[in-house]
């Protein structure tokens, strides 16, 4: 044997031992992986999904103070509600950037989250100092199936 032979035996004895061929065919076993669970989205291995919405008493426009609670409270379950509708079905995010003379002169950003919640339950709604409320909402991993399973049918039969 030449040195190029035994360079590649040798090569070959270090890397080969770490490689394995894997079955998506065959059922799972101790050594094989499913196609299915290297794609499986980190949201369906939870079992609940929570949001926390946030809304300031005293900006709510009203000038009764008792429905400035009552704005607040419903601001909050709605930021909630939207933090939910983000998980479920992602965030469209839109970004410009000026630059002139290698410096950024000019930054926008814009989000826009858009889906259907139903199912959601409250946790909580919670003051969480003299101006602030807190809600809370819990949704199943079931209904996020559901959501995302019709999302999935209604862009698959949109016209195009």
């Amino acid at each position: 044997m030449n040195n190029k032979q035994v360079c590649g035996w040798l090569l070959a004895s270090l890397v080969l031992p770490g490689c394995a061929t894997v079955d998506l065919q065959k059922p799972n076993t101790p050594n094989t992986v499913s196609a299915a669970s290297m794609v499986t989205p980190l949201v369906e291995k939870i079992e609940n999904l929570t949001a926390t919405g946030y809304a300031v008493v005293s900006v709510q426009n009203h000038k009764i103070p008792a429905q400035q609670r009552l704005m607040a409270i419903r601001a909050s379950k709605l930021e909630a509600y939207r933090a939910l509708t983000e998980q479920v079905y992602g965030l469209q995010l839109d970004a410009n950037s000026t630059v002139a003379d290698m410096m950024v002169t000019h930054d926008t950003f814009r989000s826009k989250v858009q889906g259907i919640i139903y199912g959601a339950t409250l946790v909580s709604i919670t003051p969480v100092s003299e101006d602030t409320y807190e809600t809370t909402l819990s949704l199943d991993k079931s209904v996020v199936k559901e959501l995302r399973q019709a999302y999935i049918t209604q862009m698959a039969n949109r016209p195009r």
